[in-house]
C-alpha cells in the first residue's frame, strides 16, 4: 500500500477508484468494516482502494491536543489500513488553509486526482469549511457529478455504537477486554526501550522501560498481562505495570510503563516493543516493602501466565 502526504502524489493503476474518508484512529471494528467492506466494491470493480486521513486529527487541530489521545500512531494505523486490502492512503495535512477549504473544492480535487466513483464515509461525517460538506451535501454533489456516496452502517457491540471514543473511555477506565471487543484485538503500545532505575533488576525481575509519547492513549495505571512482540517477531508472555513506582515514593509527572518479560533474558535497549493488552490484573498499590513487592509481583506472573498460555501457544 502506498502512503502518501496529499492527492496529488497518488500513483494509481486503475482508471476510477473508490475512496473513503476518515480520521480512522485505532482503526477499530467500524473503521474496519467501512473499509473492508469498501476495499471489496473496489476490487470487484476494478478501481483503486483509497483511504484518506488526517495529520493531526482534526479535534487536536480545533480543540488542541489532550495527553492520551490518540488510539495508535499513524504508523500504526497505516499497517492496520494496509491489512484491510487498500491501494492507497492519503494523509492530509489538516492545517489552517486545509480547514478554510470549500467542500465543493475538495470533492473536485478528489475527482481530479482519483477519478472518484464512489465515496464512503460514516453517517456524522462532513469535510470542507464549516462542515459545509455533510451526506446530503455529498450525496447531491454526486448526483451532479457522478459519483456515488455509501453511508457505511454503524458497527454495534454490546448495544452501543463501537467509536474511538468509546476505546478511549474503555482504557481510561483500565477496562482492556472491552477495548479488545471494540477494537477486534488487544489494544496495542509501542516504543522504544529505554534505560531505566535498574531497580527491578535489583530485587530479580528485570523490566524494559517502554517509552510512550504524551499523546498517545495507554490504560489507566494498574498491572496488566499482555504478550510482547519484540522486533525479531519473537512474542512473549509480560507483566506489564503502567504507573508512578509508589512502593519506591516514585515522582514521575505521568505513568511510566515497564515491562517484565517472562522467560526472556537478553539487552533490548533501543529497540521497539509492541505490546498487547490482554486483562487487568489489579491496580497499582504501595507495598510495605521490596518483599511484599516482589511476593505481589510473583503472584501476577502466576496469573498473567494463566491468563496468556492459550493465547501465546502454551
Amino acid at each position: 500500500m502506498q502512503v502518501v502526504a496529499s492527492l496529488s502524489e497518488l500513483q494509481i493503476e486503475q482508471d476510477t477508484a473508490c475512496v473513503a474518508i476518515g480520521a480512522f484512529d485505532g482503526v477499530h471494528l467500524g473503521h474496519q468494516a467501512l473499509l473492508g467492506a469498501m476495499a471489496a466494491r473496489a476490487r470487484a470493480a476494478g478501481c483503486a482502494a483509497i483511504a484518506v486521513t488526517f495529520e493531526p486529527h482534526p479535534a487536536v487541530f480545533f480543540r488542541g491536543l489532550q495527553e492520551s489521545f490518540y488510539l495508535s500512531t499513524q504508523a500504526d494505523k497505516a499497517r492496520r489500513i494496509a491489512a484491510l486490502g487498500l491501494d492507497a492512503l492519503v494523509v492530509q495535512a489538516f492545517n489552517a488553509a486545509f480547514a478554510a477549504t470549500p467542500a465543493a473544492s475538495y470533492v473536485d480535487a478528489l475527482l481530479t486526482q482519483t477519478r472518484m466513483r464512489e465515496l464512503t464515509c460514516g453517517a456524522d461525517f462532513a469535510l470542507g469549511h464549516n462542515r459545509e460538506g455533510n451526506v446530503d451535501y455529498l450525496r447531491r454533489a454526486g448526483e451532479r457529478l457522478g459519483f456515488g456516496v455509501h453511508v457505511a452502517e454503524p458497527v454495534v457491540v454490546e448495544g452501543a455504537v463501537v467509536s474511538s471514543t468509546r476505546v478511549r473511555q474503555a482504557l481510561r477506565a483500565g477496562a482492556v477486554s472491552e477495548a479488545t471487543r471494540l477494537l477486534g484485538r488487544p489494544f496495542e503500545l509501542s516504543g522504544v526501550v529505554v534505560a531505566g532505575k535498574q531497580r527491578g533488576r535489583t530485587i530479580g525481575i528485570p523490566t524494559a522501560n517502554i517509552t510512550v509519547a504524551d499523546e498517545i492513549a495507554a490504560p489507566a495505571v494498574g498491572v496488566y498481562a499482555a504478550l510482547a512482540a519484540l522486533e525479531d517477531g519473537t512474542r512473549l508472555q509480560a507483566v506489564v505495570n503502567i504507573g508512578f513506582r509508589p512502593t519506591f515514593n516514585g515522582a514521575e509527572p505521568r505513568p511510566t510503563c515497564e515491562a517484565h518479560l517472562l522467560a526472556f533474558s537478553g539487552d533490548l535497549y533501543g529497540q521497539v516493543v509492541r505490546l498487547s493488552f490482554v486483562e487487568r490484573l489489579r491496580g497499582e498499590h504501595k507495598f510495605e516493602g521490596v518483599d511484599a513487592l516482589v511476593a505481589q509481583i510473583r503472584a501476577d506472573i502466576v496469573a498473567a501466565t494463566a491468563i496468556l498460555s492459550p493465547q501465546a501457544g502454551g
